[in-house]
């Protein structure tokens, strides 16, 4: 039974739809399989166990690096406007470099590629409102990427939009102020990466994955990151839209119709 949207602008709930057709779906392994004609599945049988621990172990390196490096430099150029289409082909070129290098290019390019998401994650939170210089918002940030990292066999229940941002929100306490101003070890900046990058590892091992697929090269690899980059420049445009809105309506108005557009399917 479909049940009723409650009282937001009719713009506002065309745009709560829009953001939660980013965040639901599709899948990164969906967008992966299509161009692979092959399912992810698949690819992921041909990647090593040791390459998976090293991915993971290399994002978190790369999310710690990248976090101040991006959106620092975005706030000390106040002037720049979103250029999407401006950090695809740096992405691309990149993932170029990394596929010609195999996966040993790989882990030496993971940074960089981070970094240009981070920065054009950080742009779109910009554009829909949010003040950089606030803590929380450069931690929602780092939450695009736990947000993008989700796989279609976790539970929905715990790992919709909604649940991936209570279980990260533990680590967002009243010192995060300080935490990110400052000092990048404390425990509270790292068990928030920690977390993170336990999701974004999983896409990286699918982006690895699906440049071992045999047809794949330097051309591939372009095309893979492309679509690596697509994925959570969506996922971040979803996300900052529902702040927005919260903002505007109150977290609990705004949750609920999102529960309801899950509801009705």
């Amino acid at each position: 039974m479909s049940h009723p949207l409650l009282a937001m602008e009719a713009h506002d709930l065309a745009a709560l739809k829009m953001a939660y057709g980013y965040l639901e779906y599709p899948s990164l392994a969906a967008r992966l399989s299509n161009v692979l004609g092959t399912p992810i599945e698949t690819a992921m049988a041909l990647l090593p166990p040791r390459w998976s621990r090293q991915l993971h172990s290399a994002s978190e390196t790369a999310i710690t690096r990248a976090l101040e490096a991006a959106v620092d430099s975005l706030h000390r150029r106040r002037e720049l406007v979103p250029h999407p289409g401006f950090y695809k082909g740096l992405v691309a070129g990149s993932g170029a470099l990394g596929g010609f290098f195999g996966l040993p290019g790989l882990l030496v390019e993971i940074p960089v590629t981070t970094t240009l998401m981070l920065r054009a994650i950080a742009e779109i939170a910009r554009e829909e409102g949010e003040t950089l210089t606030d803590p929380r918002s450069r931690a929602a940030c780092l939450e695009v990427f736990a947000l993008g990292g989700r796989t279609e066999i976790d539970d929905a229940a715990e790992t919709g939009y909604y649940g991936v941002r209570l279980a990260l929100a533990g680590y967002l306490s009243s010192s995060l102020s300080a935490v990110l101003g400052g000092d990048s070890a404390a425990p509270a900046l790292v068990g928030l990466v920690r977390a993170v990058a336990a999701r974004f590892g999983v896409t990286l091992s699918q982006r690895a994955a699906a440049q071992l697929v045999p047809v794949i090269g330097a051309v591939g690899a372009a095309t893979i990151n492309t679509i690596f980059m697509q994925h959570f420049q969506g996922m971040a445009r979803g996300h900052f839209t529902v702040r927005r809105l919260e903002r505007k309506y109150g977290p609990a108005l705004v949750e609920a119709n999102y529960e309801i557009l899950a509801r009705n399917g």
